[in-house]
């Protein structure tokens, strides 16, 4: 059933939150101070990518310099990120069988909007994290 629901998010919204989280990525990357947060901008581009079968979790050994990072993405990607989630959220509830696309785009807002000092693994080994 996953295998269905992602491909069915892929067509509707996947690949364009992907290549959302792409440009947020190429354009953090510019400078050597947002490099860290290109790279969490690309690991949650392919979680948005194929998000059924995955889950967020909290990394035990995350920090303060995760908090501080936190605070900067919030300001510099974050808020645009989410209020994709939100828009594409909301259009695809619109219809029944886009309810639980709608579901698993508000399921990345909290990962789009404080991203670091989180890993994203399989649903089925939550605590298999590293």
């Amino acid at each position: 059933m996953k295998t269905i629901l992602n491909v069915i998010w892929l067509i509707l919204c996947g690949f364009w939150m992907f290549l959302g989280y792409l440009l947020a990525g190429v354009l953090l990357c510019i400078t050597i101070i947002g490099i860290p947060f290109g790279l969490a901008a690309f690991r949650i581009g392919v979680y948005a990518l194929w998000p059924f079968g995955q889950t967020v979790v909290e990394r035990r050994d995350a920090g303060a310099p995760s908090c501080i990072g936190n605070v900067l993405w919030l300001i510099l990607a974050g808020w645009w990120l989410a209020l994709g989630h939100v828009v594409t959220g909301i259009a695809l509830c619109l219809t029944i069988i886009g309810i639980p696309l709608g579901l698993a785009n508000f399921k990345l807002i909290p990962v789009s909007l404080l991203p670091l000092g989180k890993e994203i693994v399989p649903s089925d080994q939550p605590f298999m994290a590293r």
